[in-house]
Formats: structure tokens, C-alpha cells, sequence
């Protein structure tokens, strides 16, 4: 141990003149053929410190697996064509007694330090800070002199503080030796500001250490509390970003169903397919483009938007003139209908699709995420967030501005006086269906970025949508917004404390139990055909 401690040193002072700037030495080469471990960690951390080109082809060879040694323990560099001798690099004629240098996972371990050992010289501040995140992970007492000196040169910030990271945690790692009180100290407070669950289980260790010093064993079990509570408030708000990404997905659908409903009085069971054709529309669009303009396939998801609402929207408007207005005033027919019509099309889907799902593939510029503190906000969630907003407005500027909007709250407000005025009913309600249906394939685009796309997909969706129109007040657009978020966020911030159906129970007995107060809802729509 006495020697892999001297290599690190070494490694260490040779990182203020730049790693790879000396000649690699015999003796850095030796300890890699050697049958003790400490010895190949010597040299492998002494060659990452000051290997040169040499020394990191040699480490490169040991991890493909084609680093081979001597009966005499020359080291050569074979790839199955081309033989080298690894101290000098010059081509050779290898013996027939090669044996390959051992590769196990503690050599692994050994060899991801150096590489992050010779990355803290980079001229790149993102490879240093990469190689900071490494040794954090790490927690290798050796790298101690190489991280210090390191942190003493160090001038962008956010390199630096994770250096102090990785310091911190490296030392809390190892077992407490005389003298080092205070800086075990310092540690655990540094580790108690960065938080997180490594901080957590480093901490969580030093405090249940019995050797440990009472006031480093103290301030560790605080440090552990205060950790507990910052993260129970990240997973609530991190369960409230997934109530809001959902619920986002319950407004495209139960704004649908919210105009059918509010203006017809029709409830729609097959809203739901109208959503899992959406769905499948999303996929068949990414096929087309890939097969024929393979160019716009990152844009494929915005092309199947208008795509999918032209096709829902014109299947909504052939099932209500084929369908629906011959069902009207009598409203279990037309629940029992629609819902026969959605197992018929379930099962259309799955003679075409088959019953197993697809992939719909989420484009390179939605994927990833953003950290913002302990919150991990995933790119194609928060474009669904804002996709909901804007249909949302476009569908408000749509009632309030144009010739058909003005019309459908007339019918919804008054259908008899509406006719009265010379207004065309049965064009209408034939637009409002299709409109409808057009917002759930909408909504289908959107939900094939974060759930299976299958002939089902709709059941997950249309109770839900149902309860977000009845709990918002049916018809209106604003208690619509209001319930989708309260039932998206209240049923992901309870799924984690009481389970996934027992979430859904309490959202349901909360929501009858708001309706026996309220009939109408969060926001009723006033008009007179509706108070009378």
C-alpha cells in the first residue's frame, strides 16, 4: 500500500506540470504484469499520472483486453494483427507464451480512477468536471493528494465545488484516524450543504459508525435529517411535475368531452378510441416520414399534430351523422352505443396493429431533461405542459372569436332559442362532435410520448377524463384546466404514500363527495336553458 500511496504523490505533483508531459519509466510499466493487486494499481495510477502517449496506450490496450506479458514480464500490446512492445511502442515479434494481463473488476475500479486522474489536467472544463464526478463516485483515499492539488489550481466554479465534493466524500469514506476530527468535520458539513442520496448514504454510514468521534457522529445524524426532509419536498414537487404533465393529458382529452357533453348532453364512451387513434396516427406519420423524407423525422411529431386532429376530428363528424343524431334525448342508448363502438374499434386496431404495443420514438430534441435543484424536469413532460397550454388557448380563441364558436354557446346555453334564431343545430352539433374528438387525437399525440401506445390505450384515460368534465363544471373550458391539474397532481403526490389504487379511490370518493355539495361543479355554466 506503501507504493500505490507514493505513485498517487507523484501522480499528484506531476498534475501542476501537466499529465502526459514525462517519459513513461520502466518501473511505471513492471507492477502490470506483477500477481499482486496493489502493485498493477501502482502502476496503473502512475502511468495515468505521467504515462505519456505510451502509458495511455498501454492502459487503453489493458482495458480491450489486449495487453499480454512475457514469461521474462515484457509487456506487448497485441490486437490479434499487430504486435508492439508497450513500453516503447515499437512494433515487435511477440513470444508464443503471451499470456493475457489480468482484467477484473477491481482493476476496472482502478482504471476508471485513472482516467479520471488523467482528466483532471484537461484544458476542458466539462472533462474536468467529469472527471471530478468520477472520483466522487469513487471514494479511493489515494486520489486525496491528486484531488488537492487539483482544487489548489482550479479556477472555474463549478469544477471546483465538485472537486470539493468528491474531497469531502473521499474522506468521510475511509475509516477516522487520529487528528483528523476537524476535517471529517468539515466534510460532513460540506456533504450536509450538497445534499442528494450519496451525500445521504455517506453520511448515513458515518453516523452509525461506532468508532466514530460523538461530535462527528452528531453532526453527521443532523446533517441525515436535514438531507430526509429536502428530499421528501423534492419527490413532492417531483410528483407534482408528473400530476402536472398528466393532468395536462387529461385537459386535451376532457376538453373533448366537455364541448360533446356541454353542448349535445351526449356522453361519448368511445372518446377514449378517439385518443388511442390519435396515438396510432402519431406512429404511422414517424413511419411515413422515416421511409420517404428520413430529413424530417425529427420533426415528425410535430407534422402528425395537424394530422391526427384533421383524421380524429373527420371520424368524430362521421360518427355523429351516422350515429349520434339519431340517439339524441335518449341518453343510456347512447352510452350503450358508444360504448359498443368502442370495443369495435379496439378491435379494428388490433386486427390492423396487432394487440402488442408500439413504439412511437420520442425525437433527440425532446429527450434528456433539465435539474433544477432536485427537481428533474424531463424535456418531452414539460412540451406536453406547454403543448396543453397552447391548445387550450387556441381552443378558447376559437369559441370566443370565430362564427362557430359564438354558435356553439348558443346551442350550449339554449339549443331551442338557438335554432330559433335561425341557427343550424345539427351542423353545429355535427362540428362540436368532430372538434371533440379532433382534441383527442390531440391528446393521443401527446400521451405516445410518455405511455404505451396499444389498442387500450383509451380505457387508462376516459374515467378519468369523465371526472375531470363532471368535477370542473360541464362545459366550461376554465373548471376543465381546474380539475385536470387537481386530479393529474392530487393522484401522483398520493400514489407514493398510499399506492397507486388507493390513490385513485381517494381521488374518487373526493370527487363524489365534492359533487353531493357542488351538482354543477367547480364552475357551473349559467344560461337559461340550464337554470330552467
Amino acid at each position: 500500500m506503501r507504493k500505490l500511496g507514493l505513485a498517487c504523490l507523484l501522480a499528484a505533483l506531476c498534475l501542476g506540470g501537466g499529465l502526459g508531459e514525462a517519459s513513461a519509466q520502466a518501473d511505471d510499466f513492471s507492477g502490470l504484469a506483477g500477481p499482486q493487486f496493489e502493485e498493477m494499481s501502482a502502476s496503473i495510477t502512475a502511468l495515468a499520472a505521467h504515462g505519456g502517449p505510451q502509458g495511455d496506450a498501454a492502459l487503453q490496450a489493458l482495458e480491450d483486453r489486449h495487453l499480454f506479458s512475457g514469461a521474462d514480464g515484457a509487456l506487448f500490446i497485441h490486437d490479434g494483427a499487430v504486435c508492439q512492445n508497450a513500453r516503447t511502442g515499437e512494433a515487435a515479434s511477440c513470444p508464443e507464451d503471451l499470456k493475457p494481463v489480468r482484467l477484473n473488476n477491481r482493476i476496472r475500479t482502478v482504471l476508471a480512477g485513472a482516467h479520471a486522474l488523467r482528466e483532471l489536467s484537461s484544458a476542458e472544463p466539462d472533462v474536468r468536471l467529469k472527471a471530478a464526478q468520477a472520483l466522487y463516485a469513487r471514494h479511493d483515499m489515494t486520489m486525496l493528494p491528486a484531488l488537492e492539488q487539483a482544487m489548489s489550481t482550479e479556477k472555474v466554479p463549478r469544477v471546483h465545488e465538485k472537486l470539493m465534493q468528491a474531497h469531502a466524500a473521499t474522506v468521510l469514506a475511509q475509516a477516522p484516524a487520529e487528528g483528523t476530527q476537524a476535517t471529517r468535520l468539515k466534510a460532513v458539513g460540506y456533504l450536509a450543504e450538497v445534499g442528494g442520496l450519496e451525500a445521504r448514504g455517506l453520511l448515513a454510514n458515518v453516523a452509525a459508525s461506532a468508532v466514530e468521534a460523538p461530535e462527528v457522529r452528531h453532526a453527521a445524524q443532523r446533517a441525515v435529517s436535514r438531507i430526509d426532509w429536502h428530499l421528501r419536498v423534492w419527490s413532492v414537487l417531483q410528483n407534482a411535475f408528473y400530476g402536472l404533465s398528466y393532468g395536462s393529458v387529461l385537459l386535451l382529452a376532457a376538453t373533448g368531452l366537455a364541448i360533446t357533453f356541454g353542448v349535445m348532453g351526449v356522453i361519448n364512451m368511445a372518446h377514449g378510441e378517439m385518443m388511442m387513434i390519435g396515438a396510432y396516427v402519431t406512429w404511422l406519420v414517424q413511419q411515413g416520414i422515416r421511409m420517404t423524407v428520413p430529413a424530417l423525422e425529427p420533426i415528425a411529431i410535430l407534422i402528425a399534430i395537424p394530422v391526427a386532429f384533421v383524421v380524429c376530428g373527420g371520424i368524430g363528424v362521421v360518427i355523429e351523422r351516422s350515429l349520434i343524431r339519431f340517439l339524441y334525448g335518449r341518453p343510456l342508448e347512447t352510452l350503450l352505443a358508444t360504448w359498443g363502438l368502442s370495443l369495435v374499434l379496439q378491435q379494428v386496431i388490433r386486427s390492423v396493429f396487432g394487440p402488442t404495443n408500439i413504439a412511437v420514438q420520442t425525437p433527440a430534441w425532446l429527450s434528456g431533461s433539465l435539474m433544477v435543484g432536485g427537481l428533474d424536469i424531463t424535456l418531452n413532460r414539460l412540451a406536453i405542459l406547454v403543448f396543453a397550454g397552447l391548445v387550450l388557448a387556441g381552443l378558447m380563441f376559437v369559441l370566443r372569436r370565430t362564427t362557430l364558436g359564438l354558435q356553439m354557446r348558443a346551442v350550449t346555453q339554449n339549443r331551442r332559442m338557438a335554432a330559433l334564431m335561425g341557427i343550424r343545430t345539427p351542423k353545429v352539433d355535427a362540428l362540436a362532435f368532430g372538434l371533440g374528438a379532433g382534441l383527442a387525437g390531440l391528446a393521443g399525440v401527446a400521451v405516445s410520448q410518455i405511455d404505451n401506445v396499444s389498442p387500450n390505450l383509451g380505457q387508462s384515460y376516459i374515467i378519468d377524463s369523465f371526472m375531470v368534465v363532471v368535477f370542473g363544471g360541464v362545459g366550461n373550458l376554465w373548471g376543465t384546466l381546474a380539475a385536470a391539474m387537481a386530479l393529474g397532481m392530487g393522484g401522483k403526490v398520493l400514489e407514493p404514500t398510499i399506492g397507486a389504487v388507493s390513490a385513485k379511490i381517494a381521488i374518487l370518493v373526493l370527487v363524489i363527495v365534492y359533487i353531493q355539495r357542488h351538482p354543477r361543479g367547480m364552475f357551473p355554466v349559467r344560461g337559461r336553458g340550464i337554470e330552467s
